[in-house]
């Protein structure tokens, strides 16, 4: 007996008011209709806004604003043209101070509800620096699109796959956001035109580089064509033609991305393909508060978890006498390697490991540790956090770029006797939704 397929839910045409209640971890307002949750994008705590519905759900709705009949008095006009269109922002209608204010309270929520009522001793400032062309490492999409008969260069649109149709970005660099134009031409210049699917952006603090991916091969006046761009606007050209392995330098002859972190009188050097921080001021704020916080000692060893190229690593072996970093990434460990010796630092050592598994077979598991420091990714370190009780540190920081699992760990650290001392946030991404944090524990007396 054949099935009738069940028909989608035809949602409702005209908009309907709404009073928002408060903000959601997406940065949506939050309203309830007929007792039913309802996210309204676009839409502050306080406000009265007309809304059209984007979803339906069987436990809450989806909506977009599309009047503000009360504006909050923390509202303010979107800088960029192209906000509600790109989904790289989310939250530009809103004040910058409010923002991070917003991020904090998600910091503190998760450690009420997923770090089992966890309350810091005490809450910093938040690290702020610049609101406007502060990001330095993207990707972005590159695709030919034959009804626009164009190209487009940028980020997906908001709730869909698309990429969106910019001529800007306000957050990006300027030496990169303000030629997203110039991209696109000569993009469309190219004789693989729609073979090219992204473009990586990597700045150091004197040099721009783009690393175009492209699926077929490069003629050679599409060579010329890159070349000359690079020439013109003072940007490094590498090309992609494979995996992260097969990125070579196209123009100039020579290459060197570094960026310099002063108060340690440090220069970290990277390629193109290696994580860096996207924000460096934020970076060096945030280095500088993780230091002082652990208030590493000449005579104290110190563990560095997750420790990538060595961001905090080397800063870590200015002020200890020995630095311990681990990663998971060869090629990180390498550039890990590489940065000592440049540097002139003798008292560190950079180890590869699988930071998921069990690490008790790993060489550098069985000395104790007098200080750690760890930076993991968005899925946390929940199976590397039970382990650092062993090895006695008096005092661990954690730099989060999840509240969730920072939350989640540091129930773990608790129960395992130690106490959340501080907590703070970052404004690493300003006008998004991502929340960049950091947590102090010192092991209890």
């Amino acid at each position: 007996m054949l099935r009738r397929r069940k028909r989608k839910k035809q949602l409702p045409e005209a908009p309907e008011r709404a009073h928002i209640e408060s903000l959601s971890h997406e940065g949506r307002g939050v309203a309830r209709l007929e007792g039913k949750t309802v996210f309204i994008e676009g839409a502050l705590p306080g406000e009265e806004v007309m809304f059209k519905y984007v979803a339906q759900q069987k436990r809450y709705d989806e909506g977009v604003a599309v009047e503000v009949l009360e504006a909050s008095p923390d509202r303010v006009e979107p800088r960029c043209p192209h906000f509600g269109v790109c989904g790289g922002c989310s939250l530009q209608h809103m004040h910058p101070a409010k923002q991070i204010l917003a991020k904090q309270q998600i910091m503190l929520d998760h450690f009420k509800h997923i770090g089992g009522g966890i309350v810091p001793k005490e809450i910093v400032e938040p690290l702020t620096g610049d609101l406007w062309g502060y990001r330095r490492k993207a990707r972005m999409g590159a695709k030919f699109v034959a009804k626009k008969e164009s190209v487009l260069v940028g980020f997906r649109e908001k709730r869909s796959g698309f990429l969106a149709d910019l001529n800007q970005c306000d957050v990006l660099h300027p030496a990169v956001g303000q030629k997203i134009t110039a991209l696109r031409e000569l993009i469309a210049g190219l004789s693989i035109y729609s073979r090219l699917p992204q473009i990586e952006v990597a700045m150091g603090d004197d040099v721009v580089a783009l690393v175009f991916r492209h699926l077929e091969p490069l003629s050679s006046a599409d060579l010329g064509q890159l070349a000359d761009f690079g020439k013109a606007n003072g940007i490094h050209i590498y090309l992609q033609p494979k995996g992260p392995d097969s990125i070579h330098l196209l123009w100039p002859e020579e290459s060197t991305l570094s960026y310099r972190l002063p108060e340690y009188d440090l220069e970290m050097l990277f390629k193109p393909s290696d994580f860096t921080q996207v924000n460096s001021s934020i970076n060096q704020k945030m280095i500088s508060r993780a230091i002082e916080w652990l208030d590493p000692q000449p005579q104290e060893r110190v563990l560095d978890l997750f420790c990538g190229l060595g961001n905090f690593t080397l800063p870590l072996a200015r002020k200890s006498e020995h630095v311990v970093g681990v990663e998971g990434e060869d090629q990180l460990v390498e550039r890990g390697r590489e940065n000592a010796n440049h540097n002139g630092l003798t008292n560190v050592e950079f180890y590869g490991a699988d930071l998921s598994k069990e690490p008790h077979e790993q060489p550098w598991f069985g000395s104790g540790f007098d200080k750690i420091l760890l930076d993991p990714p968005r899925s946390g370190a929940f199976d590397i956090v039970k382990y650092l009780p062993k090895f006695g540190a008096s005092k661990i920081v954690y730099v989060s770029c999840n509240p969730a699992t920072l939350a989640r760990d540091a129930e773990v650290l608790v129960n395992e006797g130690y106490k959340l001392k501080k907590a703070g946030v970052m404004d690493m991404f300003p006008h998004t939704t991502h929340v960049e944090s950091i947590a102090l524990f010192e092991k209890a007396k």
